[in-house]
């Protein structure tokens, strides 16, 4: 049995002019460092990872999940985590960052409790969106308020 090494977890950022139209020219996702360049390498995403980010910016995600959004994209499943595998990527990477993003933006424009976040970002529980928030920001949702005043 061949065993293939884990894809390693690429960044990605989105820029916080973004208005959920047309996507930016989004920049190529770094990638483990190569010691002996000393300096991240990157490449290109493939156009299937940015139809998937594109959904995932502009749907409802509580209800986009993988399978449907291959469908969508008019391939099966396992040809999406394929072509996702190759970018060094998953789906379950884009669908956080994309949370992560969405979050930024709704912040940015109003006041929203904790739940209507998590509501609109489609967590089920309101303490997955606290866990993932305090992984993207490395503070609780509450003292993020507290602190900025939102």
């Amino acid at each position: 049995m061949r065993s293939t090494p884990a894809p390693s977890r690429a960044h990605v950022e989105f820029p916080h002019s973004h208005k959920l139209g047309p996507l930016p020219a989004i920049p190529p996702l770094p990638v483990r460092p190569d010691p002996a360049l000393d300096k991240p390498r990157h490449f290109p995403l493939s156009r299937t990872t940015e139809q998937v980010l594109r959904l995932l910016l502009e749907g409802d995600l509580s209800r986009l999940r993988a399978d449907l959004v291959a469908e969508r994209l008019g391939i099966s499943g396992t040809t999406l985590r394929r072509r996702l595998r190759a970018d060094h990527t998953s789906y379950q990477f884009l669908l956080d960052r994309a949370r992560q993003y969405r979050c930024e933006r709704l912040l940015a424009e109003r006041r929203l409790p904790g739940k209507c976040l998590a509501d609109a970002l489609g967590y089920n529980e309101v303490n997955s969106f606290y866990r993932a928030f305090r992984r993207w920001t490395g503070q609780g949702f509450a003292d993020y308020r507290q602190e900025s005043g939102r």
